[in-house]
């Protein structure tokens, strides 16, 4: 065994563990077995009845409010299991200081943080709170409404049914993101050339309507992932990356972002792919393995979600990693998703026609749509393969259309189409 976010050791029975207590109720719950050193070896405690009523004493007399917790005695082993389960009125208080867990640490939270926890043992998010800016204008929800549910009339009554306003406190945070003009950050958009030295293009949109900044994003998407071809008298348009996949990550980063540190929503934009860094990791109450199976949503910023599902920028709530997913099906290369504590990084590779690739071909095939590699020195490093072999393997893969091969000799260059 050893300690996680949400296990920990204890080999006796001293204070520190009720730091541990107020993370676990403030946060996604967890364990602490005592009677287990720090490199969990079990030691065994002297008497589990009295160390389990002295547990229970220091956590009474010292965390508030009470927090949801059971004993259970290992007979066998003379140790105890503490489960705390995060409880509903943060902050959980520990000597009047909240904690968390950083990887296996105990750490007390930060101000931002302590504040969070507030609104959350609330049961209000902060896009619920009134907004510092109360001279507002909405011109561009109003034609987005227009346009999409044919709303002819647009006055206060209109921000009421959104949830963008109430009578006591007038424009809340939600309505402030909406906004012609604001005070909060919005996405910031890099396109890199052949390297991260080459910046073709870098432009960021803040302070104005997140509407507004969703559709900016969307043109400088086209101008570099889009083309037409001409076929006949017709023209056709074609994509290098789905237009749809697009659209989910940047209304996904949008509405489930934290809007309350002064971040940008990163896009960087690359010859073969696309990353868009959201701020801010999963919401209270869902797993990685929930968020991208799809199987469970927990809305961060509801009121803008509700709003981009009536304006049609996104379908269901919930889905929109599986859209992503979905889109990708037929795609030789697929998108990758990467959640962390404060971000979440989804990466949208360029759509490439499934070619009916044996398996050691794939192999190739990722680490070329993964990596800049375009020689037989550059790539040989990183396969499993001899280099005669490599050698034709991509010599099949060229015949089948997937790559293309250029130059002689050792100025040989594999790319692919």
């Amino acid at each position: 065994m050893r300690e996680t976010r949400i296990l920990e050791f204890k080999e006796t029975i001293t204070n520190t563990f009720l730091k541990t207590v107020s993370a676990f109720s403030n946060y996604d719950g967890g364990s602490i077995i005592f009677g287990v050193d720090d490199d969990g070896n079990v030691k065994g405690l002297t008497d589990v009845k009295q160390a389990c009523l002295d547990i229970e004493n220091k956590i009474n007399d010292s965390i508030s409010p009470q927090p949801n917790y059971t004993l259970e005695i290992q007979k066998d082993e003379q140790t105890i299991k503490l489960t705390v389960s995060s409880g509903l009125q943060k902050p959980y208080l520990y000597k009047s200081k909240a904690y968390k867990r950083n990887d296996t640490a105990t750490i007390e939270v930060d101000t931002l943080e302590f504040s969070r926890l507030v609104l959350e043992g609330k049961n209000i998010s902060f896009e619920d709170l009134p907004c510092k800016d109360q001279k507002l204008s909405f011109e561009t929800l109003q034609i987005k409404l227009k346009e999409s549910i044919h709303i002819e009339s647009f006055n206060q009554d209109t921000l009421r049914t959104l949830n963008l306003y109430d009578n006591v406190n007038g424009f809340n945070n939600a309505a402030g993101l909406l906004a012609d003009k604001n005070h909060f950050p919005g996405i910031d958009i890099v396109k890199f050339g052949e390297n991260i030295s080459i910046i073709q293009k870098r432009v960021t949109y803040e302070n104005i309507s997140v509407l507004d900044s969703y559709e900016k994003a969307l043109a400088v998407f086209r101008d570099y992932y889009q083309y037409e071809i001409i076929e006949g008298a017709d023209r056709k348009k074609l994509e290098k990356i789905p237009e749809a996949a697009f659209r989910e990550a940047i209304a996904n980063a949008l509405i489930h972002r934290i809007w309350d540190i002064d971040s940008h929503i990163r896009v960087s934009m690359f010859d073969d792919r696309i990353e868009v860094v959201s701020p801010g990791g999963l919401p209270a109450g869902i797993t990685t393995e929930e968020y991208l199976s799809g199987k469970l949503s927990v809305l961060r910023n509801r009121n803008l979600a509700n709003v981009f599902y009536r304006l049609g920028f996104v379908e269901i709530f919930g889905t929109g990693i599986t859209r992503i997913k979905q889109l990708y099906v037929d795609s030789q290369t697929k998108p990758d998703f990467e959640v962390s504590e404060n971000a979440i990084k989804i990466v949208l590779p360029l759509f490439e026609k499934n070619a009916n690739l044996n398996e050691d071909e794939k192999v190739i095939y990722r680490l070329l749509s993964r990596n800049m590699l375009k020689s037989m020195s550059e790539i040989a490093p990183y396969v499993p393969f001899g280099k005669s072999k490599t050698t034709q393997l991509l010599k099949d893969m060229s015949e089948k259309g997937v790559i293309t091969i250029e130059g002689k000799g050792r100025g040989t260059k594999y790319i692919i189409k």
